[in-house]
């Protein structure tokens, strides 16, 4: 499924539950006649997101609804800025502010937040990746606001890579077992996709590197010691990736091991959303 076909059904589901058999509150006080115009008001200081899915939310319900956009996608935004002015059927404005809002706030969030983990790795090679730890449904957007603070995307979902998890290796029984049931696939269904391989141990890591057809390695809960002796261990023959448990005071020490990547759960499962409103203007 396409990121537009998918991100129409998203818009489509939340009018539904938001809406319903229509906005009673708006219906009976607002002449259907009235225009007017609202402006999107920062209120936190943060790095900008969702101002293109704003745009396509309005329009989705409301073709006839303007757009002035301001401040784009990806800016660095503080209290009082003015990311962009709608205007149109005030009917239209009032049943599209919540969705705009949660959206916008909600992906505003996550881009600040992975802006603040890409700037402690500046200085060293090691990307940001997110993970599939998103709001169900929301996910295409959710990554899309990693990207735009700064972050790579790890996998989309279970179909654009191959991730051979804990689970996967104990019920495959074993790390070879695990690898080479993956390759036989991948040729059997003639498939490009890359693999990669959670270890979490010294014996697993060179079970995976004599076994080989691995892409990349998951170093799975290491510390940031054993972390340094896998790289060396490894020598850039495989990509490299920790994850598990790593935070925001810890990221650093990880980076400065020398791994490629860096897997974490919280630029989307427990981030803050960042303070917006928007307001009718004269």
């Amino acid at each position: 499924m396409e990121v537009k076909e998918l991100t129409d059904k998203l818009i489509e589901l939340a009018f539904a539950e938001d809406i319903g058999d229509g906005d009673h509150t708006t219906l009976c006080s607002i002449p259907e006649t009235a225009i007017g115009k609202a402006r999107l008001l920062i209120k936190e200081e943060g790095i900008l997101a969702g101002v293109e899915i704003a745009k396509i939310v309005f329009h989705h319900f409301d073709k006839n609804l303007s757009v002035e956009v301001f401040i784009n996608d990806g800016a660095h935004v503080k209290p009082g800025d003015v990311a962009f002015i709608v205007s149109g059927k005030v009917q239209s404005l009032l049943q599209t502010e919540r969705l705009v809002l949660n959206i916008m706030q909600r992906m505003s969030g996550i881009a600040t937040t992975t802006n603040k983990y890409v700037k402690l790795l500046e200085g060293t090679k090691t990307k940001v990746l997110d993970t599939r730890k998103t709001t169900p449904g929301m996910r295409m957007l959710e990554k899309q606001a990693v990207k735009i603070g700064g972050g790579e995307n790890h996998r989309i979902g279970l179909f654009d890579m191959i991730l051979l998890k804990d689970n996967h290796v104990d019920f495959a029984g074993g790390i070879e077992n695990a690898i080479h049931g993956a390759q036989k696939y991948l040729k059997e269904k003639n498939k490009q996709l890359k693999i990669e391989i959670e270890v979490r141990n010294f014996d697993e890591l060179n079970q995976a590197l004599n076994t080989g057809g691995a892409d990349r390695i998951m170093l799975d809960n290491f510390t940031p010691e054993q972390t340094r002796e896998a790289v060396k261990i490894v020598n850039e023959r495989v990509e490299l990736e920790s994850s598990g448990g790593i935070t925001f005071d810890t990221i650093r020490q990880y980076a400065e091991c020398g791994v490629d990547y860096i897997s974490v759960g919280a630029l989307t499962h427990s981030v803050k959303s960042l303070d917006m409103s928007l307001k009718a203007i004269e």
